[in-house]
């Protein structure tokens, strides 16, 4: 953070370039542009084009003090802007290791060698290894570090950071709550779909009872196979549940994703099938009754919010260790076996909608929301750490306190 002009302080933000990283850094940037900040908002070239086909070329104009910027990929042009940016290929050689306990981990207890992110399931010399241990050293060096989460809910990892001399900690999520405390600007506009959203979801759950649909979004990255695809498939269909699924062109490895027409015939108008949708809304909906996931840490916020259990099917990266504690201590998921199969699927949903499980979570989920909207209320512990960030962030730059 500095100064733009020397009249206001100024922030440059650059998400990772992955839908789920984007979001909760929008997020952030028009909560910081609320209270008097500069913004310069930057994407990849690859992205800000992305930006243009999804949403027109007016969601870049931005404002006078919320721009839009892009920096090079290093990747040659492409005209498929749907693709999948690069995923390490080799995250999947050890998806199916070790269930021994660690127990050596500051903050974290009962979690299995196959619970830890991808990236660090691999030996010391690896591109990945290197890459993540060199930034989480760079963090040691910040004079801060802010987290999309809230107290309560990561509170024994976050002591962790603590005691272990970290720099300064805001805990400040979950943002899309947080965001709705922001006053009515030109700001709250400006949105961050990489791809075209189908609105028409919304008006098909408005026709669905409370609570019965499921919601399937395997995020913007992750990929999984044609017969995973068709198990799941089958699996939605058999369960005889209405279902929302969002299928990305490109979330099967090395092929599109097409779906038998026998089975579309078998769903007739159950089952709802669309490229991508408003999630946060999608969630919000009171048709919702369960969310299957590769749990991402944005949709683990998002589901959280509107309290939404879960179906996980983690992929790479934190997807694992966010399933893990989704289901053995937030108590609001379930896990499927990683190579699915159709009758898993089936039995699951039913479990989810309507079993005994699944009301225990439907419960755990709410009580999770609840605790999350007391976070970003008015002086709730995000809303209060994001005020302390302001002030000390402003301080810092030489410039008057504002209020949130």
């Amino acid at each position: 953070m500095g100064s733009a002009g020397g009249s206001k302080p100024h922030a440059v933000c650059i998400p990772y370039p992955s839908q789920g990283h984007v979001t909760p850094v929008m997020q952030l940037a028009k909560l910081l542009h609320s209270t008097g900040f500069h913004i310069t908002f930057v994407n990849t070239e690859f992205n800000h084009r992305r930006l243009i086909q999804s949403r027109g070329p007016d969601s870049v104009k931005g404002l006078p003090d919320f721009r839009f910027e892009t920096i090079t990929d290093g990747m040659p042009p492409s005209d498929h802007l749907d693709a999948t940016q690069d995923v390490p290929s080799l995250c999947d050689s050890t998806r199916n290791i070790s269930e021994n306990p660690i127990d050596w981990i500051p903050g974290m207890t009962n979690i299995r060698l196959k619970d830890m992110p991808t990236f660090v399931r691999t030996t010391n010399d690896e591109i990945m290894f290197d890459f993540m241990g060199s930034e989480a050293e760079n963090c040691l060096n910040s004079s801060a570090i802010v987290f999309n989460t809230f107290d309560e809910f990561d509170h024994e990892v976050l002591e962790a950071i603590i005691a272990c001399k970290f720099p300064r900690i805001y805990t400040i999520g979950p943002l899309s709550l947080l965001e709705r405390q922001m006053p009515e600007s030109e700001s709250k506009s400006i949105a961050s779909s990489l791809w075209k959203e189908d609105s028409n979801c919304l008006e098909w759950l408005d026709k669905r009872k409370h609570n019965s649909v499921v919601y399937v979004n395997y995020g913007s990255v992750a990929m999984i196979t044609a017969r995973h695809l068709k198990e799941l498939a089958w699996g939605l269909a058999n369960s005889k549940r209405p279902f929302l699924w969002i299928i990305r062109q490109d979330v099967v490895m090395g092929d599109s994703a097409i779906l038998p027409e026998e089975f579309l015939e078998h769903i007739n108008d159950r089952g709802l099938l669309a490229s991508w949708c408003p999630q946060d809304q999608v969630l919000a909906h009171p048709a919702v009754g369960v969310f299957l996931t590769h749990c991402g840490w944005n949709s683990m916020m998002e589901t959280v919010s509107h309290g939404v259990p879960i179906v996980c099917w983690p992929f790479f990266a934190d997807q694992h260790t966010n399933c893990r504690y989704a289901c053995s201590k937030w108590g609001i998921g379930m896990e499927v076996n990683h190579n699915i199969n159709r009758n898993e699927i089936e039995g699951i949903v039913k479990e989810m909608i309507e079993g005994h499980k699944g009301k225990q979570l439907r419960e755990k989920a709410l009580e999770w929301k609840r605790k999350a909207e007391a976070a970003t209320d008015i002086g709730g512990s995000s809303y209060n750490n994001f005020s302390r960030l302001i002030k000390e962030a402003l301080n810092c730059g030489g410039h008057a306190k504002q209020e949130y």
